[in-house]
């Protein structure tokens, strides 16, 4: 067993995890960032749920990039293939289950 304060966690640098469990092939990790991501495809679905900050969200599809704010207690999901970047706005903590070894 293992409680978790994610508010509370900080890391060294952007995108640090703490890597929680794995579950039938898909890690949960806990990240602390303060900077975006990199624009990336996920090769299996991807649940990303903001526990702590606010995150924009960009969303690429033929083209065309949408931004979607989540705040605390949001959840993205994206499909296999979905193009997307997560932009925090200042420091978040985020949930995301995926994949082992996605990117």
């Amino acid at each position: 067993m293992r409680i978790l304060r994610a508010a509370e966690y900080t890391g060294e640098r952007a995108w640090d995890a703490d890597h929680i469990a794995s579950i039938d092939g898909a890690t949960v990790r806990l990240h602390w960032t303060d900077e975006p991501y990199v624009w990336h495809v996920n090769d299996g679905d991807e649940v990303f749920a903001v526990l702590d900050g606010v995150v924009d969200m960009h969303v690429r599809s033929d083209g065309e990039v949408s931004v979607h704010r989540l705040e605390v207690g949001d959840v993205f999901y994206a499909d296999a293939g979905t193009e997307h970047v997560a932009h925090p706005d200042g420091p978040a903590r985020v949930l995301v289950v995926e994949r082992a070894g996605s990117v």
